[in-house]
């Protein structure tokens, strides 16, 4: 008797946990387009804000989106106590007489919407398999030019080009992919053989081109924090994008992270946390 009461107990103690529901973004259909220059301009008073806690970065931020016949929108405004703007620079080292890349490393900012026609788990340590589109935000890579780099994750249970394996929180082997969208990305890597001057940027800035260049972001840091706007076509026609329709009342699965979605272990004695992103909570949009 003594056991099935604890039983009991225990099972009812399950059952009153609360648990915390994913939130949803409402998107505002507004007339005028906000300007994508990481200000938060009349335009956004008609949008509802969701506050999202970033646990890995320990920051909470505010997230709003609006739209137009055939445009979206989100504002992304988060604390930084630093702006950083570089990333792996060339050094020049005296000694070996050649550049090295630098330890410095650029603020991001990343959105990973499911592809997939059904909810999964979208993080990094998954038991599902699922492709996503990832909109990467890089200060120093991609702010310059005024986008978002345009990528997809695929996570897969056999290993494919530049693949990483990564052991799921279930047990389960998989293989996350990286690749970017078709066409060219917004940055190009610099040669320097010869000495040049004691410092340069690693990177030499290009529009990008394709469907890499669909979405478009600008971030400002101004009073340790920062605004970064997106903005990308409802349906871009490009088979690697997510597809937005307002009309159909479907909620579209994503989730965001400051420190850029990999699958990196945390590395406490760096001076960055770069690469160490994770999704923290499932989060949903919505057009009304």
């Amino acid at each position: 008797m003594l056991s099935l009461f604890i039983t009991l107990v225990f099972c009812i103690a399950l059952v009153s946990v609360p648990t915390q529901a994913a939130q949803t973004l409402s998107a505002a259909k507004v007339d005028t387009t906000p300007v994508i220059d990481g200000s938060e301009d009349n335009v956004w008073a008609h949008a509802k804000a969701i506050t999202v806690r970033d646990k890995r970065a320990a920051v909470d931020l505010k997230l709003k989106a609006v739209y137009t016949n055939d445009m979206v929108f989100f504002l992304v405004q988060y604390p930084d106590a630093t702006e950083d703007r570089l990333h792996k620079p060339w050094i020049w080292d005296k000694e070996s007489k050649v550049y090295k890349s630098g330890p410095q490393r650029e603020d991001t900012f990343t959105f990973k919407w499911n592809m997939e026609g059904k909810n999964v788990d979208l993080s990094n340590f998954s038991d599902d398999v699922y492709t996503a589109d990832i909109w990467y935000w890089k200060a120093h890579r991609t702010d310059p030019v005024g986008y978002a780099d345009d990528k997809r994750h695929i996570f897969a249970s056999e290993p494919g080009k530049k693949a990483k394996e990564i052991t799921s929180t279930g047990g389960k082997k998989r293989y996350l992919m990286r690749p970017g969208d078709e066409g060219k990305p917004a940055q190009k890597n610099r040669v320097l053989i010869e000495y040049q001057g004691d410092f340069h940027g690693q990177y030499i800035y290009v529009t990008p081109e394709g469907s890499r260049a669909d979405v478009l972001a600008k971030g400002e840091w101004k009073d340790r924090t920062w605004i970064i706007e997106f903005g990308r076509k409802l349906n871009t026609g490009n088979a690697d994008d997510i597809q937005f329709d307002p009309a159909s009342e479907k909620k579209y699965q994503f989730g965001i992270s400051i420190f850029g979605l990999y699958a990196e272990k945390i590395d406490k004695t760096t001076q960055h946390n770069y690469g160490q992103g994770r999704i923290s909570e499932t989060l949903y949009l919505a057009f009304r």
